[in-house]
């Protein structure tokens, strides 16, 4: 595959910090501090509801399961839509996502060409990797290599460069429905939380916790990681069957995003699921007749 080929950039690069970024994702995490001054329980409702939509069906079902591993497929107006469900979440466009998973697991912890390799330190796979953007990752003429299935659509072009709009309408529903408390706690409340517990994917689970199969870099299943984000911190079992729905192996090791993908599978609207199996192997789960 073409991406395979790709270069990252190297230690000689040097590195330079982005005012840019930092301002962007400080802004959110400064309004996110007035959250104690706005306090409701509704408001801290539509911050959890909204974690979930994002996160759980836009980013860990859309983004990450659907469209960098292909490990199941829907309709493409249901595709489209947790696509633009996971532009909501404000980590990027989704052939810019896309695009840096694959890479990820094509050169896993390579100091160059990982993008968020944890060998470079636990604070640059978490959020520097963010803050001192590299060209391969962060160039559109660039990543787009890694996502040629995504580019060839106009439509994931479009949402790519237009992501931060979808902003707008979330934000106009929120004033309208709750006032300012409802826009702070859905809005900055929600992407900061968000954020680092998709970034804790990146750092802590390549740091810490247990190794189920023997992967050949230095991916864990970490609990506390997979609770925050609907199943993704069994990422050893992720990296060792990545092509697989279905993260979470042991009966123990909760993955809500499976069990997502389980129902869309049962209403006949997921098919080509490719799920685990008791014997630590994958394999393509028969389709369901649509309901």
């Amino acid at each position: 595959m073409t991406f395979l080929t790709a270069r990252g950039p190297t230690e000689s690069q040097g590195l330079r910090l982005s005012w840019l970024s930092v301002g962007f994702f400080a802004s959110f995490h400064v309004v996110a501090l007035l959250a104690p001054f706005f306090f409701s329980w509704s408001a801290l409702g539509v911050a959890i509801l909204l974690h979930w939509l994002f996160g759980g069906i836009g980013i860990c079902l859309g983004y990450h399961r659907l469209l960098s591993h292909r490990s199941f497929q829907v309709p493409r107006w249901l595709e489209y839509t947790f696509a633009i469900i996971g532009a909501m979440a404000i980590q990027g466009g989704p052939i810019f996502w896309v695009a840096g998973h694959r890479r990820h697991h094509a050169f896993t912890e390579d100091v160059n060409a990982d993008p968020y390799s944890a060998k470079r330190g636990f604070w640059w796979s978490h959020v520097l990797w963010l803050l001192y953007p590299q060209s391969d990752t962060f160039r559109s003429d660039r990543y787009h290599k890694f996502a040629p299935d995504l580019m060839r659509q106009p439509f994931y072009r479009w949402l790519d460069r237009n992501f931060l709009l979808m902003q707008l309408p979330v934000a106009a529903v929120l004033y309208a429905l709750g006032g300012w408390s409802w826009v702070i706690y859905g809005i900055a409340v929600r992407a900061v939380f968000l954020w680092h517990a998709t970034w804790f994917v990146n750092s802590a689970t390549h740091r810490w916790g247990y190794r189920t199969f023997n992967a050949k870099d230095n991916s864990r299943n970490l609990w506390w990681v997979s609770l925050m984000t609907y199943g993704e911190g069994w990422h050893n079992n992720h990296h060792a069957h990545p092509r697989s729905a279905q993260t979470g192996w042991r009966w123990w090791e909760v993955d809500v995003t499976w069990w997502t993908i389980q129902l869309l599978r049962k209403l006949g609207l997921a098919r080509r699921v490719v799920a685990m199996t008791p014997q630590g192997t994958t394999r393509t789960l028969p389709d369901r007749p649509k309901a």
